[in-house]
């Protein structure tokens, strides 16, 4: 005997929708939503497998007997099996046990729309019914002042199992835990935003979050989806952002994911030329599949929606754009106009930019990309892909390749370090120090610095002091912040002791200093993605490897001029044009940046209050300044 109760939640135009790939709400019709049919309490369930033949729900409930809880299959040819069971409440385990037409084959998997999974490496899916009355109406309301491209966007990347680790217990702090531990330190640090590597339900610990299989549930290894919303509600009433890195450029092969889901190439494209990816050895998704654009789609904005997500940072976009990535000849084929680019990813990311945009105008989308395709940050009415902004790698490979140069090398390198200014207002950039540049003994940021102990501090003190005064928003990993000496290890806390130490207490101060220098000078913020919001002052100086420019706002009065020594040798008497205009002559620059200050770790010389003004004409401009710039030192003058 069937124990399930006919029962559907789609209309017609929800059928329609999901067959033409536009249906962005599928969270609210598939998976299981506990609900009462008739005075009868139970739960709903509702899967897409169009290659089954039967479709049953098992779990603890039915002792994971199959034909115990049989769904049916929708006369629409939509392939949607559904029903009701009655009894069935939150907090039920269970999976879907697919017969398939395809060679007899039998699959059981996870539900794809669960909002809550099991914890690994358990698999099974739970029937999960949202009890959490949110407090961040005001964030809200006011977000978009903290979200738009004119205003300042400094992150903090965080992998949530190593931030910080209860050793005593070998264990990751809880969502809960966090919700207080990481506000506080947020507001501490300054930073506007904070990234979370991806904390929907994965199986594998090494992938970080990368291989997803439970895409609408959050990791249940740090507590329940109710808590990760109290994490998210607390960093929005302190006035913090958070981004979500999401990944719809590939999934593992896992038995309970959604590969070979009813048997068939369900969500993954049936070419292994086009729908496996060779370097994580996982699936890629079936862009051209509408009903798999409607699941993606919908993905995100569920986040956005049920979690008040303020923004998404998409991974791997590269890796989806071009049909040979990472593949040798023979292993790809062109597209329909014998290119490299495919069509369909082209097509899905400007639909869900649109969508996202449409929906929550108010948040923003990233890209990770890493080449040289064109429009990335550009609106799809002009032809762009339509993403807020765009990860500037280029910049990042070509300033660690720098800062990796003993001093003496640098002024052999000063166009490696001045070239991201050549392209830099292509895109929307955001110039990312992340996780990728501490792993794989690539060594951390300290580590990858030369010299004595003290030239290493400062050469991290300078890369981040250039890092706030360069043109775009910015992105530094959990570690970075306070110099942190080894390699990231997601099975390790962050190593906290070094606080303790002076060097790397000033790194902290620096960091901070630098995210209340960037919010409160609207030049570093107001045209970050204009070239109106740049110019250089000299940027030729290679023999004494110094770098000068100025940074622009709205306003005159707002300008900052700012002067990079990248040697240990103090540059004594260094002048430095200065615009008439915005520096007028008999008037004084006033020193607000310093990165040579003693409360960051430096020596205290050359740290002054302020410079007088004189009309002595210098790099094309009709007054100067004269000023020591200290050692491998970065400072920063305001016009006021």
């Amino acid at each position: 005997m069937n124990n399930v109760q006919a029962y559907s939640l789609f209309t017609d135009f929800d059928i329609y929708l999901f067959k033409a790939g536009r249906h962005y709400q599928l969270y609210e019709k598939m998976g299981s939503h506990p609900m009462t049919v008739d005075g009868v309490e139970g739960t709903y369930f509702a899967v897409w497998a169009p290659s089954a033949q039967a479709v049953s729900v098992v779990g603890d409930f039915n002792f994971w007997l199959e034909g115990e809880h049989a769904l049916k299959v929708r006369w629409d040819d939509s392939g949607i099996w559904e029903g009701f069971i009655p009894g069935i409440q939150a907090g039920t385990i269970y999976k879907y046990k697919i017969q398939s037409t395809v060679n007899g084959v039998k699959t059981e998997k996870a539900d794809p729309y669960a909002r809550r999974c099991e914890h690994p490496p358990k698999t099974a899916s739970i029937v999960y019914k949202a009890d959490y009355k949110w407090k961040d109406t005001k964030w809200l309301k006011n977000r978009k002042k903290k979200n738009d491209l004119d205003t300042p966007f400094s992150v903090y990347e965080v992998h949530l199992g190593s931030w910080k680790r209860r050793v005593e217990e070998d264990r990751s702090l809880s969502y809960t835990e966090l919700s207080k531990e990481l506000v506080d330190y947020m507001q501490e640090m300054q930073f506007t935003h904070v990234e979370f590597m991806p904390i929907m339900e994965y199986p594998y610990d090494p992938s970080w979050g990368y291989q997803l299989t439970g895409y609408f549930a959050p990791t249940s290894r740090f507590g329940f989806p109710e808590e990760f919303m109290l994490l998210v509600d607390k960093l929005h009433q302190a006035g913090i952002g958070v981004i979500l890195d999401w990944v719809p450029s590939h999934f593992p092969e896992d038995k309970h994911g959604l590969g070979n889901f009813d048997g068939s190439h369900l969500y993954e494209h049936p070419d292994r030329k086009r729908g496996y990816h060779p370097d994580w050895k996982s699936l890629i998704f079936n862009y051209g599949r509408a009903e798999v654009r409607s699941f993606l789609i919908s993905n995100a904005l569920f986040w956005l929606e049920k979690y008040h997500i303020d923004g998404l940072r998409v991974d791997a976009v590269a890796s989806m754009l071009y049909l040979d990535y990472s593949r040798e000849e023979g292993e790809w084929e062109p597209n329909e106009f014998g290119g490299r680019e495919n069509l369909e990813v082209i097509s899905f990311l400007k639909e869900f930019n649109e969508a996202v945009y449409a929906n929550y105008p108010d948040v923003q989308t990233i890209a990770e990309e890493s080449t040289s395709f064109p429009q990335v940050s550009r609106p799809t009415f002009t032809g762009g892909l339509g993403f807020g902004m765009k990860w500037m790698m280029g910049w990042m490979h070509d300033t660690l390749y720098y800062f990796q140069k003993e001093s003496i090398y640098r002024k052999h390198h000063q166009d490696d370090i001045t070239f991201s200014l050549t392209y830099g207002f292509t895109e929307n950039f955001m110039l990312p120090l992340s996780h990728d540049e501490v792993v794989y003994g690539k060594k951390s940021l300290l580590d990858r610095m030369p010299g004595d102990e003290w030239q290493r501090f400062a050469n991290l003190r300078v890369l981040y002091g250039y890092m706030f005064t360069h043109p775009g928003t910015k992105l530094i990993f959990q570690g970075g912040e306070f110099g942190q000496s080894g390699e990231w290890n997601f099975q390790q806390s962050l190593d906290w002791h070094l606080l303790e130490y002076k060097a790397h207490s000033g790194i902290k101060e620096t960091v901070t200093a630098l995210n209340v220098l960037y919010k409160t000078q609207p030049a570093l913020y107001e045209k970050q993605f204009s070239p109106d919001g740049f110019e250089w002052i000299e940027l030729n100086d290679s023999e004494n490897s110094v770098l000068t420019y100025l940074r622009k706002g709205h306003k005159d009065r707002d300008t900052l001029m700012i002067a990079v020594n990248f040697t240990p040798v103090p540059r004594y008497n260094y002048r430095i044009g200065m615009p008439a205009t915005t520096f007028p002559k008999g008037k004084k620059a006033k020193q607000v940046f310093n990165s040579n200050e003693l409360k960051f770790g430096g020596s205290g010389d050359h740290v002054i209050a302020d410079v007088t003004i004189d009309e002595s004409g210098w790099n094309g401009h009709a007054n100067s300044i004269t000023l020591d710039i200290p050692p491998l030192s970065v400072v920063v003058f305001s016009a006021k």
